[in-house]
This record gives C-alpha cells, structure tokens and sequence, in this order.
C-alpha cells in the first residue's frame, strides 16, 4: 500500500449532468430547461473483471470504557467499478474517514466484508496494499527532506530506477506547480505546498487503485484545478479513484458514481445523476439587477419558491417547477432592469442537503 508516507512496502508485512441556460438583454430562452495477514495463496472470491471494490454489509463498532458503543459505520454496502471515479460523500462524522481505514486496511471491521481487486482486507491485506495508494486526511510530507527528495524517496522506496524517478519526479513536479519549491524542505513549506507535495507523490507510482481523502484540502484555486485534472488523466489510463470531500462542486464534476453517507449508513448510492434525482426536481434562477427593488421581490415571492436568497443587485431563486421558472424570468424582463439571468438544474449540493436534513428529520 502507498500511503504518501512509508506505511507498507511490496514484499514487506507491514501493517455527471443537467441542462444549463445563460443569457443577458435581449437573449434568445429555449423552450424547455432541459490485521493479520495470511500466507497461504491468495484467493479472490465474488470477482468479476469489472469490479474494483465491493463492501457488504460493513459495521465498525467502537468500544469505550464507560460509555456507549459508538457504530462509525453501520452496514454499508456499495460497489465500485473498475476505471471509474467514486465520491464517498458526508457531513463530518459520518463515517468516511473509518471505512477508508477499513478498505486500505489500516483498521479491521467489526464484521461484514470489503474487497479490493477480489482479495479481502483482513484475511489477505498484503495483497490489497500492493494494489492501493492513499492520501490521507494528515500531511506524511517528509519534513527535513526536499520537495525534490521527497518525490525520490517514495519513488525509491517502491522499486523504481533512477531514470524512471527523475523521468516522474519532472513529471508531477511540472503538473503540481512545484518546480520553484524542489529544493525547500518539507518543513519551510505551507500548508497548502505540503498537501500538494502529499498528493504528487501517488503520481509517482502506478496502482490500480487510488483512494483521496481530502485530497485538495489547503490547495489554491491554480492547483487545485490541476489536481482535479490529474484525477480526471489517471482515471482515463483505467485507474480507480475513490475520493472522499466537503466540497461538492468536486464531487460533482468529478465523479461517475458516489455514495452519501450519514451516521454510517449509506442514504443514497448510484451515478452522480441518479443520486441528483433523488432530491426535490428544483430549478434555480439566478438574476442580476441594476437595482433590486421591493415590486420585484414581491412578484417573485408570488411564485412560492421553494428557497430565495438575495444579495446585492442579484437574487437566487429555487423553484420546483419549470413553470415558475419561466414565469420569473418573464417577469424580470418585463421590469426592464434585468441584467443577467442562468437557469440550471438543482446542484449536487442541494440534493446533498435536502437528503441530509430528510436524513436528520426522521432520526430526531
């Protein structure tokens, strides 16, 4: 397993969618918006070559002296196919976290099973490790040693020549923005240099299999970009990327399929469309004034929106129906101070919140 940080070794036993319309004055709207190893031979069980990651009916159960038992994950299931990228979504304390612990065998379940590539996180963990690299949450940047010595020790550490670790080192440290830090140590750098540095090192090296914890936590607009851009490549070479984020808008535009997990149980799991469809059919309006007057938000309130927001000269407004939508929009032109509009469909993090709330209101 590579963990960004020297946690195992090879041979060593150490532990998308939606329609979208924008327009200004005088633009033409359509019609419709739209632990312990084994060393007998490996067997892989329930495998199909499509398939990178299955879990069934995982349950991790925390015990601690003189309190309750605290279940961080409750009987997860999900799959995860081979090539694709899969977002692992949830408020803090979901459980995310844990059941990354668990599939890169960094922590046993308390029962239920995870297999990666076939082969079974607790009865054959050395054959998983050879399969993942990980980022995790904590920065494993090597403190005292370069940003370029960094990138050759992992290199080092997992078999590969000197020319093919210079050839790779050029390679992230180009794509990563890192070429004006190669020689500052790990220690003199920011937060958001270490995590890049953290992240350009699964670059280094080729794993079928890739899990991101947070992964562009404290990175810059700049980089951040170019890291998601590094997922997307990696993903199109056959890798699977399993993230976990706060920040939807990633998951949203990264993601093929993804599961959202509340209290340690998986609320809604499918493609990243299924999972939108599953919230409220909300469209929101987005209109910019040159000044925002009470006639106007009178007549917009007479639609009922489901949520409006104003700030400024620009209003957000969520309806439900394409038919309010369409009633508002005609209705800001007509005051002749319309400026800007975007309709869109409901965002990833709208449904994420309806179905978190929907979540909270039934367990209270």
């Amino acid at each position: 397993m590579i963990v960004s940080s020297f946690v195992g070794y090879r041979g060593v036993n150490i532990k998308r969618g939606g329609g979208k319309c924008k327009g200004g004055p005088g633009s033409n709207f359509p019609e419709m918006l739209v632990d312990c190893p084994s060393f007998s031979k490996p067997q892989r069980h329930m495998y199909d070559d499509t398939t990178a990651i299955d879990v069934v009916d995982l349950l991790k159960v925390f015990e601690k002296k003189n309190r309750a038992a605290v279940r961080a994950v409750d009987y997860i299931s999900f799959r995860v196919r081979r090539g694709e990228i899969f977002g692992l979504l949830g408020p803090n304390g979901a459980g995310k976290s844990t059941t990354i612990k668990i599939l890169t065998t960094l922590l046993p379940p308390t029962s239920g099973s995870a297999s990666i590539l076939g082969y079974d996180v607790v009865s054959h963990p050395l054959e998983v490790r050879k399969s993942i690299c990980v980022v995790v949450q904590e920065n494993a940047v090597e403190l005292y040693l370069s940003v370029r010595n960094n990138l050759r020790t992992f290199g080092r550490f997992h078999g590969l020549t000197w020319s093919e670790i210079e050839r790779r080192a050029d390679g992230v440290s180009e794509l990563f923005g890192l070429r004006e830090h190669q020689h500052e140590k790990g220690v003199d750098l920011s937060g958001g240099l270490k995590r890049r540095v953290q992240v350009a090192k699964i670059f280094m090296i080729d794993t079928p299999i890739v899990f991101l914890d947070e992964a562009t936590t404290g990175m810059d607009t700049f980089n951040k970009r170019a890291t998601l851009q590094a997922i997307r490549e990696e993903s199109r070479k056959g890798r699977t990327i399993v993230l976990t984020t706060h920040m939807l808008d990633e998951a949203e535009e990264l993601c093929d399929a993804l599961a959202i997990v509340n209290h340690g149980r998986v609320i809604a799991a499918g493609s990243t469309d299924n999972v939108k469809s599953m919230g409220l059919r909300l469209l929101n309006v987005s209109l910019t004034f040159e000044r925002l007057t009470n006639d106007i938000l009178r007549f917009i309130h007479a639609y009922h929106p489901y949520k409006i927001e104003t700030s400024d000269h620009s209003i957000e407004v969520k309806v439900r129906e394409e038919e309010a939508a369409l009633g508002i929009l005609a209705g800001a032109r007509q005051t002749g101070l319309l400026r800007h509009f975007e309709i869109t469909n409901a965002s990833l993090e709208d449904v994420f919140v309806e179905l978190i709330d929907k979540k909270e209101s039934v367990t209270s």
